[in-house]
Parts: C-alpha cells; sequence; structure tokens
C-alpha cells in the first residue's frame, strides 16, 4: 500500500464516522466500530483477522478503562452529594476576598473539575456565581467564566477525568506524567482563559444573574448541617493525583537506578497504580458521605447513578481501542508514521489538530479525543518516544479537543441556559474561552516540549 492510499483510507474512515454520528445519529460506539471494520476491508484484512482485532482492541482498552473510568465516576459523584464542591468554593472565596473572587473560582473549577464531570460542576456552583453577580452588580461572566475555564481544563487534560484517563491508556503512557505535565500546562492555560478573559469579556457582554436558579434541585442525599472542611476535601481530591505521581517517579528511579528495586519500591507502585489509588480515594469519599450521615442505601443509589454517564465513555473508549488495534494489525499505523516521519509537522501539533478537526465536526469532546488518540497511538510506536513526550501528546489531544465548541455541543447549550445568554452571547464568550484554552493549551505544550 502506498502513503496516498493509506492516507486516503484515514480521511475515508474518519469522514465516515462523522456522516454516521452527524447525519444518521448512530451513537458514537457503534460508529467507531463501524468505521473500524471498514477501515481493515479497505487495508485488505482477512475479515476474521478484522473480527479478531476488534476482539483484541476492545478488551485490552476496557480492562484498564472500565476500572477506572468507573472508580472516578463513583468518586465525583460521592464528592458533589457530600457538599465538598460549595465547601471548597466557599473556602476559596472567603481567603480570596470579593476583588479577587474571579480567582477563587477559576481554582475551584480547576480543582472540582479534575473528579467531577464539567456540566455537573457548574450546577453544583452556578449558585454562587449568581450570589456573587447579585451582590457586585458585574456581569455574570466575570465570575462565570473563570469557574467554566478550570472546569473545561481539568475535564480534558488531568487524569483522573475520563477523558485523559482514556487516551492515556490507548497511547500507553504511565498516568503520573499526564497528570504532571496536565498541571503544569493546564494552570496557566485556565488563568488566561479564565480571569483574564473573564474581565474582558464581562466588559463587552453585561448580563444579570437570572432571577430564579435554573432546573437546580436541592441535593437531598444530604442533609442540613456544616459543610465538610476544605482540607478534607483537599485531601481527598489530593490523594490519587499524589499517589500516582508517587508510582510513576518511583517507577523512574528504580529504572535509572537512583532507587534500589525492593519490596518497599513494588509496594509504594502498587498503591500509586491508577486502580489503587482510585480505589483509595473513592472509599475515602464514601466515608465522608458516612459520616455526614447519607444513609447506606442512598449512597449505593448514586454509586449505580453514577455508573450510568460512565458506561458509554467506557463503550466509545473500547470502541476507540478498537479502531487502534485495526490500524496497527493492518499496518496502516506503520506506513502513516512513516510517512510523518519523511515530514516537518510537529507530532503535538498532529495530534491536536486531529482532535481539534473532529471536536469542530461533531461535538463531543470525548468522541474527538478517543478519535485522536486511536489514530495517534499506532503512529507513536515507530517513533519510539520517552513516556513524558507521549504524555504531552496526551494533553495536546485534550487541548485540540477543546477548542471553538458551538451548538453541536451538548456543553455549549447547558451554559446558555445557566448563565441566560442567547447564542450570539455563548458564541462571543463560552466559545472564546474554549478556544482559547486549545489554543493556549497547545503552544505551552510545544514549550514544555522543547525542556525534555
Amino acid at each position: 500500500m502506498s502513503s496516498a492510499y493509506i492516507i486516503l483510507i484515514v480521511i475515508i474512515g474518519v469522514s465516515m464516522l462523522l456522516l454516521m454520528v452527524l447525519r444518521f445519529k448512530l451513537s458514537a460506539f457503534v460508529s467507531l466500530l463501524i468505521t473500524s471494520i471498514f477501515v481493515g476491508i479497505l487495508a485488505g484484512m482477512p475479515l476474521s483477522r478484522i473480527s479478531a482485532s476488534i476482539q483484541e482492541g476492545m478488551g485490552n482498552t476496557l480492562g484498564f478503562v472500565a476500572t477506572v473510568v468507573g472508580l472516578g465516576a463513583i468518586f465525583g459523584q460521592m464528592l458533589e452529594s457530600s457538599g465538598g464542591a460549595k465547601a471548597l468554593a466557599h473556602y476559596l472565596l472567603k481567603k480570596f476576598g470579593t476583588n479577587k473572587a474571579s480567582w477563587a473560582l477559576m481554582l475551584t473549577g480547576f480543582i472540582i473539575g479534575i473528579p467531577v464531570f464539567l456540566d455537573v460542576g457548574l450546577i453544583i456552583l452556578i449558585p454562587i456565581v449568581y450570589a456573587l453577580t447579585r451582590d457586585t452588580k458585574r456581569s455574570i461572566l466575570y465570575y462565570a467564566i473563570p469557574l467554566l475555564a478550570g472546569l473545561a481544563v481539568t475535564h480534558t487534560m488531568v487524569p483522573p477525568t475520563p477523558g485523559p484517563m482514556a487516551v492515556s491508556n490507548i497511547l500507553g503512557v504511565e498516568m503520573g506524567w499526564v497528570v504532571l505535565f496536565g498541571l503544569i500546562v493546564g494552570l496557566p492555560a485556565a488563568i488566561i482563559a479564565g480571569p483574564f478573559f473573564g474581565r474582558f469579556i464581562a466588559k463587552k457582554i453585561f448580563i444579570q444573574a437570572p432571577r430564579e436558579i435554573i432546573d437546580i434541585k436541592p441535593d437531598e442525599s444530604n442533609t442540613i448541617q456544616k459543610p465538610p472542611s476544605f482540607g478534607i476535601i483537599a485531601v481527598i481530591i489530593s490523594t490519587p493525583l499524589l499517589l500516582i505521581l508517587m508510582s510513576t517517579f518511583i517507577n523512574v528511579g528504580v529504572e535509572k537506578e537512583v532507587l534500589t528495586k525492593s519490596f518497599f519500591t513494588e509496594l509504594l507502585v502498587f498503591i500509586g497504580h491508577p486502580f489503587t489509588a482510585l480505589i483509595i480515594a473513592t472509599l475515602m469519599s464514601i466515608l465522608l458521605c458516612v459520616k455526614r450521615k447519607i444513609p447506606g442505601q442512598t449512597i449505593l443509589d448514586l454509586s449505580t447513578k453514577a455508573l450510568g454517564p460512565a458506561g458509554i465513555i467506557i463503550l466509545v473508549t473500547g470502541a476507540g481501542g478498537v479502531l487502534k488495534q485495526i490500524l496497527v494489525d493492518s499496518g496502516i499505523g506503520k506506513i502513516l508514521a512513516e510517512s510523518i516521519a519523511e515530514s516537518s509537522i510537529p507530532l503535538i501539533l498532529l495530534a491536536w489538530v486531529l482532535a481539534a478537526l473532529v471536536r469542530i465536526t461533531q461535538g463531543s469532546a470525548t468522541v474527538a479525543m478517543i478519535t485522536a488518540a486511536g489514530i495517534m497511538a499506532p503512529i507513536l510506536s515507530v517513533f519510539n518516544l520517552n513516556q513524558p513526550n507521549i504524555a504531552l501528546i496526551v494533553i495536546a489531544i485534550g487541548a485540540g479537543a477543546t477548542i471553538l465548541s458551538h451548538i453541536n455541543d451538548s456543553g455549549f447549550w447547558i451554559v446558555s441556559k445557566y448563565l441566560g445568554m442567547n447564542e450570539k452571547q455563548t458564541l462571543q464568550s463560552w466559545t472564546i474561552m474554549e478556544t482559547i484554552i486549545a489554543i493556549s493549551g497547545l503552544l505551552f505544550s510545544l514549550l514544555v516540549s522543547m525542556f525534555i
């Protein structure tokens, strides 16, 4: 197969995927599977081998992703139901003061967005934005944009959020590197797109807080009592991140022979594995709910509820693993890698562009990340990159999948509804904010890559 034919197959495959999702409204899970089969046929794979690749790709991917996404979903649900998100926001607002409330909200979003989905984080914290807007008579965008920027950045760049977790697994990179670079790249991107852009756009578009909180139901699972302390919430959220980072750096120390391999180092690595780290964090969050006298049956119901949206992400990610396996087994990935090696395009930029194109076309950041990861995985295996460089490609994919949220993205309508904006105002504020995050994420990823 020639390089031109291989590139044509990939273009046709991605076009098919987008057509099925957009025109025929097929689920991303089914569309990715059909696309994988079609790509395999075009590449000349035997039909029996295509079936084997589907099973292998799905099994290899879900063995990791199903566990961590399921645990992460329950972890986030417990923090939400315990009142932890609001407690964190109130503490930071108290410390920063009203004048710097936008910075407090950006940090709140950045931290809460690690275990909690973006839309859930917005719904939990929007009453605080409303209250600040009414008290200060500012445009709601002055406070909402920083909060949204923090939530959006960690939603696509920092595990254990499902998107970057799944991409990390598909690309075969240790989670600690992704956490580290997600924080290094994500925080400055959130600052630029949050407090800085929020201050600017609030002067251009003045929107009052809605008179009533829209569709926000009180959390019946949490009794009226003193909220959990900031210290407890900070410890619970930081525990899985620190354990995963610890495991990664111990592995590096053993490989470089700075540390001696022993039972103790193996134990620490085991504790810091994403499975173990998330089990520990999830148990801590459940204990917090128990301490706050949330009934055991309610905790069980909340855990079950959390696995609903997690199931969709797990299946889509598995289908992304199938696409990756088809590209590997057909030899397409190797030929693509050789073609790219002859060009001057940086892999970080290529990953970002792939994710951005799918995101703009079909709207879902998760589907964009999984599709880009499935295409990039067989390419990376040829380049023999180290773990930090692959982690930066994960971050670039997350950044690209953030760009230009518009009317085909459910997040666009959620933000429009809760902030009381029309479509034009949402495009001028939320869409631009998302694009700033995407471009900043790319630039900071390229900058960091120069030093590793």
